[in-house]
């Protein structure tokens, strides 16, 4: 097993208060297999962790993809479509009413899913389309169009280190998206340093140590209830002497009506911006799947506070409806970086709009997924 120490960072600023505790991971060719855990966590964090072996074949070997399709057809919306256009229906008037209603319900918003059905009703009205077929592929044509100019991967060459800034409110699976972006970055031979800025909330530091664990990622943090922006502050100082490509920091999940705690994403970019002017590199806001309409109020009050700069949608595999990718697509035209499929790191896949669609559509007609 891997072997670990705490120890003190190097000194800073004198406006940055109380030393912070690191996690040092020892790489393999150093770490003994029999090695003991040394490290301070709670036991239930420890038995979450899996073992080294375990974890060095998930970094090392990547896991079998489930596609799309498989992914995404128990959602809402593919249920909605697929009940909707396998019962062979009339294309008139009657059945654009249901379809609307698939759409609107599905969260793809009100204003989206009238201006689909207005295009569609004219194209039926000059008689277009030969079959149900033909209209759904005139469906698939109209939704990727309206995700394609969100399609932009995150590049995180640039800068070195390339600092990432993870927000989001409580449960939307931000600490765990950190952990996958984690097992990705190391996949593609990158380094990685994880900043424990949720100081906030119970054990949120020891959860981020448990995905240091998985990946054989170090990570720079302090007691709860230290002030996370000197917690950041210190992992870029870090990243900075060592090299590191991306500083990956996590915060307080925190709802966008609390005021107080939205000012402290505010804090941290400024305190970054004294290391760097330019960081972060990028603010991911992480946005629930399931949500729906009240994901708009969220990006729109994180905006005016951090500044966001991409999105991560997690939780589309299951029931999430699905359908608020298009209305975040269309309200704010940010870059949709990831989307969350499942539970596995593999299951955070870098967003493709035709894979997407495809795999909210019904089979006879979409793409391999």
């Amino acid at each position: 097993m891997l072997k670990f120490w705490k120890k003190k960072a190097p000194a800073r600023e004198e406006a940055m208060e109380s030393a912070p505790m690191e996690i040092e991971i020892l790489p393999p060719e150093v770490a003994s297999p029999s090695a003991e855990i040394a490290v301070e966590l709670p036991p239930e964090t420890i038995a979450d962790a899996p073992s080294t072996t375990q974890a060095a074949v998930e970094t090392a070997v990547p896991l079998a993809k489930r596609s799309w399709r498989e992914r995404l057809s128990g959602s809402g919306f593919a249920r909605g479509l697929s009940s909707l256009f396998t019962r062979n229906p009339v294309l008139d008037d009657a059945f654009l009413d249901e379809l609307e209603t698939c759409l609107i319900t599905a969260d793809v918003g009100i204003a989206t899913a009238n201006e689909l059905i207005e295009r569609l009703r004219a194209r039926i009205n000059k008689r277009e389309f030969t079959d149900v077929n033909a209209l759904l592929g005139a469906l698939r044509s109209e939704l990727i169009a309206r995700l394609q100019p969100v399609e932009r991967p995150l590049d995180v060459g640039g800068r070195k280190p390339f600092v990432l800034l993870m927000v989001g409110v409580n449960g939307v699976g931000k600490t765990t998206t950190i952990g996958k972006l984690a097992w990705r970055f190391r996949s593609e031979g990158r380094s990685v340093l994880l900043a424990a800025g949720d100081t906030f909330r119970a054990a949120a530091v020891e959860q981020l140590q448990t995905w240091g664990v998985r990946n054989n990622v170090p990570v720079i943090a302090q007691s709860s209830g230290s002030d996370s922006a000197s917690v950041i502050f210190d992992a870029l100082q870090t990243a900075r002497s060592r090299g590191t490509d991306v500083l990956i920091a996590d915060t307080a999940g925190r709802l966008h009506t609390q005021s107080g705690l939205m000012d402290e994403l505010a804090k941290i970019r400024r305190v970054l911006g004294k290391l760097d002017a330019d960081a972060p590199h990028e603010a991911l806001l992480v946005i629930d799947g399931t949500t729906g309409q009240n994901a708009i109020s969220q990006v729109r009050q994180f905006q005016q506070s951090i500044g966001v700069s991409g999105l991560v949608v997690t939780k589309l595999d299951g029931t999430a409806k699905g359908g608020i990718v298009f209305a975040l697509a269309r309200e704010f035209g940010l870059p949709i970086r990831y989307v969350g499929l499942g539970e596995s790191a593999e299951d955070l896949r870098v967003f493709d709009a035709a894979a997407f669609v495809d795999g909210l559509l019904p089979a006879t007609l979409a793409g391999n997924g």
